[in-house]
């Protein structure tokens, strides 16, 4: 079963940065990659995907802001959130194969006021 592990979180000001990693136990070179969240009492939600050819998409509330990016050789992938914002606040995971495929265990993002 394919592991993926996120790292990176933690607690940041209103207009600071993070940036999240999350290694995965297989290829990802040929895998579309993705990034979705979940506040308290909300969905699960897009931030971003990348495809093996490198496409991204984005949620509308985190375009300009934030920046998936993949390295195959280490089977990583990225996501460095900058200018961020107390909505932002939420469980951070990573997935792969789409949404109906491998999941990490979260990892929390909180923004302060």
């Amino acid at each position: 079963q394919v592991q993926l592990v996120e790292s990176g979180g933690g607690l940041v000001q209103s207009g600071g940065s993070l940036r999240l990693s999350c290694a995965v136990s297989a290829s990802i070179r040929f895998v579309v990659m993705g990034w979705y969240r979940q506040a308290p009492g909300k969905q699960r939600e897009l931030v971003a995907t990348m495809t093996a050819g490198g496409i991204t998409n984005y949620g509308d509330s985190v375009k300009g802001r934030f920046t998936i990016s993949r390295d195959n050789a280490k089977n990583t992938v990225y996501l460095q959130m900058n200018n961020l914002r107390p909505d932002d606040t939420a469980v951070y995971y990573c997935n792969a194969r789409g949404t109906a495929g491998d999941w990490g265990q979260g990892t929390q993002v909180t923004v302060s006021s």
